[in-house]
C-alpha cells in the first residue's frame, strides 16, 4: 500500500487499485485481481463500494470477490452491459469479418452483477465518499473520471485516460474502427475537459501519481493532435473544437457543430434555451458497431453555452424524428440539466414505447415525453412561435419544426435531405416507413411555408431560394414515378416498403405463464373489396386466441386485429411469432413477426 494522499492509497495489482478511506470503511476504484481485499487490514478498513473507471479486465478480472464479500460495484453506463450482461455480449460479438477495432473482447470472462450505474457529471456519495463521474472517452468509449475533493485537494482517478506525462497506457486500445482516430481524437478532448476541472492530483490506472496535471495533460494533447493529423486529409483542430462547439446560425440560433447530429440552440434573452435535436454531443466519431457500449451520449458543450452564451438553463428539447443521432443525449439532459420533451405527437408513441416498433436507429431506452406537440399548431416557447408539421419521408415518424428568430424565417427538417455537393438528396430509407409521394409533400410544404434558411441534421444550414425549391418539387415528383415504374402496384399495392403486415409489440416481454396481446395491421393490396385472412403462427406449445381473423376490406384498406397468446411456460428469448396473410385468395405468407422474451 503506497498513500498517494492523505487517507488515500494505492495497490499496486494488475492496474493500480485505489483505496479511498473515510473512517473504517474505505471505497475502491477499481479492482484488478481482487487481491487488495486481502491487504485492507493494514489500513483498519473495510471496503462497501467499488467504482469501476472501465471495462477492461485488468481492472475488473477480480470483481466476482468483491459481490461475493457483499460489496456494492458501480459502473460506467455505457459498459453496464460489458459487466454484468457480458455473457451475452460474448455469444453475440461478431468475429467472421470484423471491422469494429474495440478492445470489447478484453472484458470479464464471466459476468458479475452490479448494484448501478454511476451518475455522470453529478457528484453522488458511494460509500463513505462524495465522488463526481465525469465522462471521459478515449481509452475505451465508455471511459469515467472520477473526481474527489480531499483536504483541499481535487484528485482524478482517471483509468487509462493517460499514462504519464504526454504519454498512454495503450494505443491501440483508442482506435475503435477500421482506419479511424476516434479514440485518439476522443483522448484529446477528454483531456480537455478534465483539464478544466482544475484537478490537483492525476492518479491513472497504470503508472505514478501525476503532480503537474496541467502540463500532462497539455503535453498529451499535443502529440495526439499530431497524431490525428497525420491520419487526417485536413487537420483537425480539436483546441478550437472543444472551446467552441457552437456556430451562430443568427445570433440567437445556434448550432453545435460538435453533436452526431447536429443539434439547435434556439436562445432566449431570459437566459434560457431550447435545443432541436441532441444526439451524440462532442462526438470524434462513431464506432462500427452499434451496440451500447460504442455509442455514449454526452454534455460536454453545455459549458460553453453556460459560459460564452448566457445561458442558465436548458429548459427544453425538441427532437425532429426518433433516431438515435437526435435522441441519444435527451434522458442525460433530462437527468442533469433539469430538460423537459417536448415531441410532435407523431414522434412521442415511438419514443416513449421504442420496443413497440420494427424500426431502425432506434434507442436503447425509452425517452419520457412531458409535452406533445400538435402537428399543424403554434406552440409558444419563450418569446418565439414554434410550429410543427409532418414530415415523412426520411421516416414516418417525423416533424418540420418552423419558427422566426432575428427576423429570419428557419424550417428545421431532421435528415430528410442529404447534401450532395451543391444538390440536396431524398434521404428516404424503406424500413424507416418511406411512401411514395413523401417528398412530393414535403416539397410542397417547403414551398408553402417559405423559409428562408433550412437547418438539418448532418449539413450546413441551406439558404433558400425558389430554384432550389422548384428543384425538390422536380425531383420528388420524379421519385415517385420512378417507384410507380418499378414495382407491380397495379397488380399488389403495399407500397415503398412492401409489407402487407405488422406486428405491435414487435418486443415482448412476459413472466411464463402470462399472456401477451399482439395487434396485427393488416393491408389490402388490390383495388377491389377482399377478404383477408390472418393466421397467427407461433411455438410449438403456445396457445393462439383466435387462431385465424378474416375481415373483408375495402380497396387498399387497412385494418387492425388483435391476438392473445399465451406462451408455454420454458423461458426463452426471442421466439418468434408470425403473421401469415391471406388476401383475396392470394397467398403472402408470413409478412410480418414479432419478438417474445418469457423469463
Amino acid at each position: 500500500m503506497i498513500e498517494v494522499a492523505p487517507g488515500v492509497h494505492c495497490f499496486p495489482d494488475t492496474c493500480n487499485v485505489y483505496v479511498v478511506c473515510s473512517g473504517n470503511e474505505a471505497t475502491l476504484i477499481d479492482f484488478g485481481s481482487g487481491a487488495v481485499l486481502d491487504r485492507l487490514p493494514e489500513l483498519g478498513v473495510r471496503a462497501t463500494d467499488v467504482l469501476v473507471t472501465h471495462h477492461h479486465r485488468d481492472q475488473v478480472q477480480g470483481l466476482a470477490r468483491a459481490a461475493e464479500a457483499g460489496i456494492r460495484i458501480w459502473v460506467p453506463p455505457v459498459e453496464v452491459e460489458l459487466i454484468a450482461g457480458v455473457d451475452e455480449h460474448w455469444q453475440s460479438r461478431q468475429l467472421d469479418n470484423d471491422y469494429d477495432l474495440r478492445q470489447d473482447r478484453f472484458s470479464l470472462l464471466e459476468q458479475v452483477q452490479v448494484s448501478g450505474t454511476v451518475a455522470e457529471y453529478r457528484s453522488r456519495r458511494y460509500g463513505g465518499v462524495e465522488v463526481h463521474a465525469l465522462p471521459t472517452p478515449g481509452h475505451t468509449p465508455g471511459s469515467v473520471t472520477y473526481l474527489v475533493e480531499r483536504d483541499g485537494r481535487r484528485l482524478a482517478f482517471t483509468g487509462d485516460l493517460l499514462y504519464g506525462d504526454g504519454r498512454v497506457w495503450s494505443l491501440a486500445a483508442t482506435q475503435w474502427t477500421y482506419g479511424g482516430m476516434e479514440g485518439p481524437a476522443a483522448t484529446h478532448v477528454s483531456c480537455g475537459v478534465l483539464g478544466s476541472r482544475d484537478p490537483d492530483l492525476l492518479l491513472p490506472s497504470h503508472g505514478a501519481p501525476i503532480g503537474e496535471p496541467s502540463r500532462a495533460l497539455a503535453q498529451l494533447r499535443e502529440r495526439l493532435q499530431e497524431l490525428v493529423d497525420l491520419r487526417r486529409e485536413q487537420p483537425w483542430d480539436l483546441d478550437d473544437w472543444l472551446a467552441r462547439p457552437f456556430d451562430p446560425v443568427t445570433p440567437h440560433l445556434l448550432r453545435n457543430r460538435t453533436c452526431l447530429a447536429h443539434s439547435y440552440a434556439l436562445l432566449s434573452d431570459s437566459g434560457a434555451a431550447l435545443l432541436i435535436d441532441f444526439g451524440y454531443d462532442l462526438s470524434t466519431g462513431t464506432s462500427a458497431a452499434t451496440e451500447r457500449a460504442a455509442r455514449r451520449p454526452l454534455l460536454a458543450s453545455l459549458d460553453a453555452l453556460h459560459r460564452d452564451y448566457g445561458i442558465d438553463k436548458v429548459e427544453v428539447v425538441v427532437p425532429t424524428h426518433y433516431h438515435d443521432d437526435h435522441v441519444a443525449g435527451i434522458n442525460l439532459l433530462r437527468e442533469v440539466e433539469g430538460t423537459e420533451v417536448w415531441a410532435p405527437e407523431n414522434v412521442a408513441p415511438v419514443l416513449e414505447e421504442p420496443h413497440r416498433y420494427d424500426l431502425p436507429c432506434l434507442w436503447f431506452d425509452p425517452v419520457a415525453v412531458d409535452r406533445r406537440l400538435p402537428l399543424g399548431t403554434q406552440i409558444a416557447w419563450r418569446e418565439y412561435e414554434l410550429s410543427l408539421h409532418p414530415l415523412p419521408g426520411h421516416t414516418l415518424y417525423a416533424a418540420a419544426i418552423s419558427f422566426e428568430v432575428d427576423g429570419t424565417r428557419v424550417l428545421a427538417r431532421g435528415d430528410q435531405e442529404a447534401t450532395e455537393g451543391e444538390r440536396d438528396i431524398a434521404n428516404y430509407y424503406y424500413r424507416n416507413r418511406f411512401r411514395i409521394d413523401d417528398y412530393v409533400a414535403s416539397a410542397d410544404l417547403y414551398r408553402r411555408l417559405r423559409p428562408e434558411v433550412i437547418v438539418s441534421g448532418h449539413w450546413y444550414p441551406r439558404a433558400v431560394s425558389d430554384a432550389y425549391l422548384d428543384r425538390l418539387a422536380a425531383d420528388g415528383q420524379r421519385l415517385a414515378e420512378l417507384h410507380r415504374e418499378l414495382l407491380p402496384l397495379g397488380d399488389a399495392d403495399f407500397g415503398a416498403e412492401g409489407v402487407g403486415a405488422r406486428i405491435e409489440p414487435y418486443r415482448s416481454d412476459v413472466a411464463a405463464g402470462e399472456d401477451v396481446r399482439l395487434a396485427v395491421t393488416i393491408l389490402n393490396p388490390f383495388d377491389r373489396d377482399a377478404e383477408s385472412v390472418v393466421r397467427l403462427v407461433a411455438p410449438d406449445g403456445w396457445l393462439v386466441d383466435p387462431p385465424q381473423h378474416a375481415r373483408t376490406l375495402p380497396p387498399r384498406g387497412e385494418a387492425g386485429l388483435e391476438f392473445l397468446v399465451r406462451p408455454a411456460p420454458t423461458p426463452v428469448r426471442r421466439a418468434r411469432v408470425a403473421a401469415d396473410l391471406t388476401v383475396g385468395g392470394v397467398m403472402f405468407g408470413q409478412q410480418a413477426e414479432a419478438l417474445v422474451d418469457v423469463t
